[in-house]
């Protein structure tokens, strides 16, 4: 990458029209923000009845939807992270866009903790603040758990994300000054935080940014975590396993590497930064999406041996989960997540946007479907008989889950729209170790 400029990386941001494409995106996804908040109201105003829950499956698109984006925050952040603690050469093109669909990811999650109370706007009782009444959180209580969760994967995400934007900031503050646009300069001269590049600056900011960086991988191990456990802590047999939290967060890796690599595709093409996120960029990100496939068909294969060599009561609940009424969601969930991403080995399927995008996005759909068979197929057997009507979710359930995923792309447009999607500094920085003796 020697001699390139990082001039296109900010000529992008500072541009006045993106094109019809990038309006009718943002269009499209306001349109799904807006339905978000049509069935929020909806919620507050009638209720959980709206929702297709009921005896004993208490918990459905709530539940599985909450999981799902955690798990894309996690899967991307422990990427970028990674990449930043051991200063792989491929940061540089990646590790601002992961940051971006980790922040965006954790925004989506965290309206579902929120709505599934059944009362939201008493959201605040699971925060221990001063009450005069003396009563305080179950800390017991799984909400609580949520809550804790929630709130640190929001602060040190977005700290992780923030520290290594302040350097790119400062350049667009004094490009966009040059280009005449002061009030766009200020802006990102307040975001700044008055940078100027100096030595103290740069060290300042390095130590910082591994810091917040190696904050973030007990973070992310606590988040699934603690969401796995909400499952462990059950007695229903399918659930009630040590092994879920790994379970959860190994499956979880395809699905925030599936999006970062359809990302990757898509700017690539889109901005023409094919310089930045070149095809060794391109190679390395597929092939470690497909490897977080084959440990994921590990993962399946293990959960199968151990729950046939389980008690009568759990041997019966993986059979009706793998064989039952929700079977196509649980092999479906296998073909999307293990053996389709299997492809991206081939040089020739990787390196194209048309085939990496559409392989990525089907993990990320793939690990969809086995939180769905995990939340609902995990209660078919039971300890007791079960009756009455299976789950089947109803049209608010899906209203909500296509606002948030418009919530999620509208999120990523604005990035796209006014900040630097591949990081200048770090290019910048690995330009000059490849020009030194």
């Amino acid at each position: 990458m020697s001699g390139f400029s990082t001039r296109p990386v900010s000529d992008a941001p500072l541009r006045r029209d993106f094109g019809w494409r990038f309006t009718a995106a943002v269009l499209a996804s306001a349109a799904l923000t807006l339905l978000l908040a049509y069935a929020v109201v909806a919620l507050l105003w009638r209720g959980t009845a709206l929702w297709g829950t009921n005896i004993p499956f208490v918990w459905g698109f709530d539940l599985i939807n909450y999981v799902w984006w955690i798990g894309i925050a996690n899967a991307a952040s422990l990427f970028a992270v990674v990449l930043v603690l051991r200063r792989h050469g491929l940061r540089s093109a990646v590790n601002r866009f992961a940051e971006a669909a980790a922040l965006a990811a954790v925004a989506a999650a965290a309206i579902y903790p929120i709505l599934h109370l059944g009362r939201p706007w008493l959201f605040y009782w699971t925060v221990p603040y001063p009450a005069a009444t003396q009563l305080w959180p179950q800390f017991r209580s799984t909400l609580v758990w949520d809550f804790w969760g929630i709130m640190s994967h929001v602060v040190v995400t977005f700290l992780f994300w923030y520290t290594g934007l302040i350097p790119d900031l400062a350049t667009m503050r004094d490009r966009a000054a040059a280009r005449g646009r002061l009030g766009l300069a200020r802006i990102y001269g307040f975001f700044a935080l008055g940078w100027r590049g100096s030595v103290q600056h740069w060290a300042r900011h390095q130590a910082a940014y591994r810091m917040v960086a190696a904050m973030v991988l007990p973070m992310l191990v606590s988040a699934q975590t603690i969401v796995a456990l909400e499952f462990a802590t059950t007695l229903v047999p399918e659930w009630h396993q040590a092994r879920l939290p790994l379970q959860v967060v190994a499956t979880g890796l395809p699905s925030g590497l599936g999006v970062v690599l359809a990302l990757a595709a898509l700017l690539r093409g889109g901005l023409g930064l094919g310089r930045y996120i070149d095809d060794a960029d391109m190679d390395l990100l597929a092939k470690l999406t497909a490897a977080a496939a084959l440990a994921c068909g590990y993962v399946y294969a293990e959960a199968l041996l151990v729950a046939w060599l389980e008690d009568q009561a759990t041997r019966q609940a993986m059979a009706a989960r793998a064989f039952g009424a929700y079977a196509g969601l649980y092999w479906g969930a296998a073909l999307l997540v293990v053996v389709l991403p299997q492809l991206l080995w081939l040089k020739g399927v990787r390196r194209r946007a048309r085939y990496a995008v559409p392989i990525g996005l089907a993990a990320a759909i793939g690990v969809w479907l086995d939180r769905f068979s995990l939340v609902a197929g995990g209660l078919l057997r039971d300890h007791l008989p079960r009756t009455g009507p299976l789950y089947a979710p109803s049209l608010p359930e899906w209203t909500l889950l296509a606002g948030t995923v418009g919530l999620f792309a509208l999120m990523l447009l604005v990035f796209t729209r006014f900040v630097p999607v591949v990081s200048m500094f770090e290019t910048r920085h690995e330009e000059s170790e490849a020009d030194a003796p």
